[in-house]
Order: structure tokens, then C-alpha cells, then sequence
């Protein structure tokens, strides 16, 4: 499916702007961002031929981590940026013109809006919804020094196929290990029954990932991907209790 074929174009004046900010002008040290924050699909795509409920479970969007980073983003008085758009439409984690930035199949699930895609109709979702969100952190960054910056996701307990995930949490990096190391000695203390992990279960890849390699990094500031399974993010109550645990353990990072 070509979603140009039809001579709309991608983002039209029912869809929502791919960015949305969380205390914009605020100059906390510390920088938040959500890229699965989202679900939307522009109405050009018509669902991406999905079916029924599917843009609703993981696959879809990180489930709880826009309510988590926005308690996080209200505790820390930090500016947050969240991305609006599904993962399926196109993955803001991913290097654009890599094969998981529009995937065609995700957890077993095939996605038809996306195959078989012309290089025009990838390059509109790179230019429209990938782009914005990239110039967002640019600003972010760019607006007032920042010592450190985190990226809020959730993952599913069991995949279609694979073995069950143990985490409840994981903090993801790949040459920062002490940022990683205070997340897990602060949540440890706070709460010994937390099954907690450095790079579980996903890890940072140059090619997989895009945040971490490509502005963190380079930057040289603190930083983590913060991981924590959908499972613990059932209730506000939840949301708000692991909100306050990650706020105290970022604490803990910018007093290192």
C-alpha cells in the first residue's frame, strides 16, 4: 500500500500536530522525552489496515508511559516533549530509512499500510511526524543548559512469542552505566521487591535506536532509556508512585 496513492497528503486538519511539549520554557536541568507517547494514525492511512484494537495494545504505543512522564514532568517541574503518532506509522526511536523506523510486521502482527511503501511515502512520514519530533529535542536542548536528559517507554510482559520478562523496570544505556547504576541503587533501596535490570530487556543499538546514539550521547550528559513493563503502570496511583521513585532517583543522579 502506497499512502500517497490516493493524492492526499499525509497529515491533513483533523490530524494532531506530532508534538506536543510539557512545560515548554522551563529551564530544569533535566530534559524528558515520550516517542511512543501516542496512537494516532492520520486519517490518510486509513487504520494502516490494522485490525480492530490492534494500535491498542503494545505494539501500537508504550501503554502507561505518556501518564508516566507526565506525572514524572510535573514532579520535576521539567519540560517534556511527547510524540503524538503510533509507533506503526513511524517509530521516532528509529533511525529514519532503517527497518524498524516504519516496521511491517510488529510482535507477529502485520501492519498492510505499511508494505511495499515507495521511498516518497517514507520520506513524507520521516519529513512530517520523525522531523518535528527530532527538532523538538534540538530545542529542547538548545533552550537552557541541561545535565541531564531521559526517555520514558513501557514494555509488555509477554510477548506473542519469546519467554516471559521478569523486569519490572530496566534502564537502558550504553557507555553511561553510572546513570544506570544510581537509577538501580536508588530504586533497590526504595524498593527491595523491585526485579530491576541494567539493558533488560531491550539494548541500545547505533542502528535501533535514536535518541540515546544520536543526543544524549554526543552531548555528553547524563542519561538513560527508562523502561518500566505496562503491568506496574495499571492506576493513576501506580503511575504516580513509580513517577515519584524515578523523580528521586534522577535527584540522586544530578547530585553524583
Amino acid at each position: 500500500m502506497d499512502d500517497l496513492s490516493s493524492g492526499k497528503t499525509l497529515l491533513a486538519g483533523g490530524d494532531p500536530p506530532p508534538v506536543e511539549w510539557v512545560n515548554r520554557e522551563s529551564t530544569a536541568p533535566v530534559l524528558l522525552l515520550c516517542e511512543h507517547a501516542g496512537q494516532a494514525i492520520p486519517a490518510a492511512l486509513a487504520g494502516l489496515g490494522l485490525p480492530k484494537g490492534a494500535v491498542d495494545l503494545h505494539i501500537g504505543w508504550d501503554i502507561g508511559a505518556e501518564r508516566l512522564a507526565r506525572s514524572l514532568a510535573a514532579k520535576l517541574s521539567a519540560p517534556l516533549i511527547l510524540q503524538r503518532y503510533s509507533r506503526l506509522v513511524i517509530d521516532c526511536n528509529r533511525p529514519a530509512g532503517t527497518p524498524g523506523s516504519v516496521p511491517e510486521i510488529s510482535d507477529h502482527v502485520v501492519i498492510p499500510g505499511n508494505s511495499n511503501l515507495s521511498q516518497a511515502a517514507r520520506r513524507e512520514r520521516e519529513m512530517l511526524i520523525f522531523g518535528p519530533l527530532n527538532e523538538a529535542i534540538v530545542e529542547g536542548f538548545a533552550q537552557a543548559p541541561r545535565r541531564a536528559a531521559f526517555s520514558i517507554h513501557s514494555f509488555t510482559r509477554q510477548m506473542r512469542r519469546g519467554d516471559r520478562r521478569e523486569w519490572d523496570a530496566g534502564f537502558l544505556c550504553r557507555h553511561d552505566l553510572a546513570t544506570a547504576q544510581v537509577f538501580l541503587d536508588t530504586l533497590s533501596r526504595m524498593r527491595p521487591g523491585l526485579s530491576l535490570a541494567v539493558n533488560e530487556p531491550y539494548q541500545i543499538e547505533e542502528d535501533g535506536d535514536w535518541f540515546i546514539p544520536h543526543h544524549a550521547e554526543p552531548r555528553g550528559i547524563a542519561h538513560c532509556l527508562i523502561e518500566v513493563c505496562n503491568d506496574q503502570l495499571h492506576s493513576d496511583e501506580a503511575v504516580g508512585d513509580w513517577a515519584g521513585l524515578l523523580a528521586r532517583a534522577i535527584d540522586d543522579v544530578l547530585r553524583v
